[in-house]
């Protein structure tokens, strides 16, 4: 699963990033749920964390602690979500 994260900045432009399974299995360890459980429903702390980390890959200047990072933000959503399970074609 992949999810495009659009982040709004306080302050600045906002900008897209894109999890990949480091991020998922960081959020994984961090809250201690599993990826599984973002079907029922995903807080606001796991997709600003998963857009923190997914930032700090990008390239992203973010601050070193998360807390100061999710101060500096108006918000994060969901632009697009990719399945990790492709489908082939008949056969």
């Amino acid at each position: 699963m992949k999810l495009h994260l659009q982040v709004t900045p306080a302050e600045g432009e906002p900008y897209t990033v894109t999890t990949n399974l480091f991020v998922l299995v960081a959020t994984e360890r961090k809250f201690r749920i599993k990826s599984s459980e973002f079907a029922n429903g995903i807080g606001m702390e796991h997709l600003a964390y998963m857009a923190y980390e997914a930032a700090k890959l990008s390239g992203v200047t973010v601050p070193p602690v998360f807390d100061d990072f999710v101060r500096r933000l108006d918000a994060v959503e969901v632009v697009e979500e990719e399945s990790g399970h492709p489908t082939h074609g008949g056969q």
